[in-house]
């Protein structure tokens, strides 16, 4: 009997010790919020169509306007397209900014615990971003988007206990990019991406850049681009004045270099060989009449093809311009080069024709009569090398080529 009472009164002891220790935890726990209970309370008698006030204290009525901080994460650049003057960009765009109306801090107290943000799922056919307000933002130089639907819509919507809220989405956009082709193909462009808001003025909305990285690139984006370098990202501000009030505006510009190595191998090289097969001419016989202008035709023609063919010639990857481009430039000094060897050509078949028939008169020269000499300041007076280069070459065609192969030397090696 005394055992028995024993351990009965063990077991009871041991109940309460566990009573009080489940007791003691149960009155320091606390409940957690969780996300669907929130959400319902925050947007629970909230006007999405009624922009949220600004921060700012000195404007007592609305705050100022709302401050959207704005960042970018570049996933990709491509189809740099130099006819149409556009170009397709994917991104990451996010804004960020403060409703105090979504503000859930004030549900957390000594017995409720809520988390640090909670998540607006977004689904096809239903936009959960149209719950709450939103920067109407738009691209000024768009031309073509959309939005990435796979496998589920790219977008995220968070809200902090504070009431600051994360937009995130992801974009595919073709936008304007006018070029300047003076330098082309040595030259430099600078695309932009400029977005600012449709409808609010900058009483209404401001947009900011983030402090730190406002703009990120993907490993190895700069060297993706097939005919361009990425050589630099520079953010701006580019705020305008229209008719119906003035607008904040933020500008992304990228500098692009446009790669060399594909023109020097596919244009430069090609047209520079050319012009010396041209110069070929001055080294061949004077009566090769058929060779010579078979190849001074044959070279001005293949050059004049490089450049206007409609499939491969270098118009037909540029748009027409009213300006002189750089690359004209090139092409017209080639075509300068290989015509005027054409019309060497032919000043020396003319040369030759004439020396045939004052060769006699040339050989022919009789002294005076009556043993008188003419004084030697009467004959005209010429230098050392010039009477040297005559007497070597005495037909005059033989020194058009002479010189000609001097003048082409000179400007290859100059």
């Amino acid at each position: 009997m005394r055992a028995s009472a024993v351990q009965g009164r063990r077991l009871g002891l041991w109940l309460a010790l566990i009573c009080a220790f489940g007791v003691f935890r149960g009155a320091g726990a606390k409940r957690k919020l969780k996300e669907q209970e929130i959400i319902q309370r925050i947007l629970n008698n909230y006007d999405w169509r009624v922009r949220p006030r600004g921060l700012n204290a000195s404007w007592p009525d609305t705050g100022g306007p709302v401050l959207v901080t704005v960042n970018i994460y570049l996933r990709s650049i491509s189809k740099i397209d130099d006819v149409n003057m556009e170009y397709s960009a994917q991104f990451t765009f996010r804004e960020e900014w403060v409703d105090a109306r979504l503000a859930y801090g004030r549900f957390e107290d000594e017995s409720t615990e809520v988390p640090p943000f909670v998540v607006l799922a977004t689904s096809e056919n239903a936009d959960q971003s149209q719950q709450i307000w939103m920067p109407d933002t738009f691209f000024q130089n768009e031309k073509e988007a959309r939005r990435h639907l796979i496998d589920k819509p790219n977008v995220l919507i968070r809200i902090h206990k504070d009431g600051s809220i994360l937009y995130s989405v992801r974009l595919s956009l073709v936008l304007s990019c006018p070029m300047s082709l003076e330098f082309y193909p040595l030259d430099r462009q600078n695309c932009l991406i400029d977005l600012a808001s449709y409808a609010y003025t900058t009483q209404d909305i401001k947009y900011e850049w983030k402090a730190t990285n406002p703009v990120q690139q993907k490993d190895g984006l700069r060297q993706s681009l097939p005919s361009f370098e990425l050589q630099d990202v520079v953010t701006k501000y580019c705020t305008s004045k229209t008719n119906t009030g003035e607008y904040s505006c933020l500008r992304t510009q990228m500098v692009l270099r446009r790669e060399f190595s594909y023109y020097l191998l596919q244009l430069y090289i090609p047209s520079f060989m050319l012009v010396i097969v041209s110069w070929v001419s001055f080294w061949l016989d004077k009566d090769s009449v058929p060779a010579r202008v078979t190849l001074g035709v044959t070279t001005l023609l293949t050059m004049t093809t490089q450049e206007r063919l409609p499939s491969s010639g270098i118009n037909a990857k540029l748009p027409p311009v009213s300006y002189t481009k750089a690359i004209d430039v090139w092409i017209g000094v080639c075509l300068a080069f290989i015509f005027g060897a054409l019309l060497e050509f032919a000043l020396v078949n003319y040369a030759a024709r004439k020396d045939m028939t004052s060769c006699g008169q040339r050989m022919m020269k009789q002294l005076p009569q009556d043993g008188y000499r003419p004084l030697s300041g009467s004959q005209p007076r010429t230098s050392f090398c010039c009477r040297i280069f005559v007497r070597r070459y005495k037909e005059r065609s033989k020194r058009i080529d002479v010189v000609s192969r001097l003048v082409t030397t000179s400007h290859l090696f100059a």
